[in-house]
Parts: structure tokens; sequence; C-alpha cells
């Protein structure tokens, strides 16, 4: 398989910025992608891609801001972690109170 080739951020942007300015030059913004992704080196969805997400965090397009995606995500990744230590006391509380039932019927 193809190993997904990685564009730097200086690149993204040079290429949105590109599509931005010569968009009026071409007779849809499909045209524009394509040839400009072609001069640039990438799929023409790609930058599409890029161009969505530009719009979307500068408030040009309706959508999850990458800020509020890395937020989120965040936020996901503590749930989870704050569920599973609650399963761990869970379980631990479960075992200490069993011990100590033992612990009273043994006397």
């Amino acid at each position: 398989m193809n190993k997904a080739k990685r564009y730097s951020p200086e690149v993204r942007e040079r290429a949105v910025r590109l599509l931005f300015e010569h968009e009026k030059d071409y007779r849809s913004r499909w045209a524009a992608v394509v040839s400009i992704a072609s001069k640039i080196g990438c799929t023409p969805e790609t930058l599409r891609a890029w161009v969505r997400r530009v719009e979307i965090d500068t408030g040009r397009r309706d959508g999850m801001t990458s800020e509020d995606r890395a937020r989120l995500r965040a936020l996901e990744k503590e749930n989870k972690e704050l569920r599973r230590a609650n399963e761990i006391l869970k379980t631990a509380s479960a075992f200490f109170a069993q011990a100590e039932l033992d612990r009273k019927l043994k006397r």
C-alpha cells in the first residue's frame, strides 16, 4: 500500500491562498482546485479538503472548527480515562467490602 503523503503547513497555506486569489480566473471552483492541485503536487480532493477546513476555521462555512475538534477529542479522552478509573474504584471497593465481610465471619 502507498503511504499517504504529508504536506507541510506552508504548502497547505500556499495552496489555499493560491486558490482564494485565483478562483475568479477559472470557470468554476473545481476547475481552480484541479489546476492548482496539479501545480502543488497533491490530489484535487486533498486541496478541496484543505480549503473546506480553512473556510470552517475562518467562519466562512458552517461546521466544527479545528480548535473545537481538538477540545472535543481531549474531553472524550478525559471522559474515557475517568470512566476507567471509576470502574477500577468500583472493583476495588467491592473487593474490600467482600474482604471485610469475610473477616467478620471468621471471628
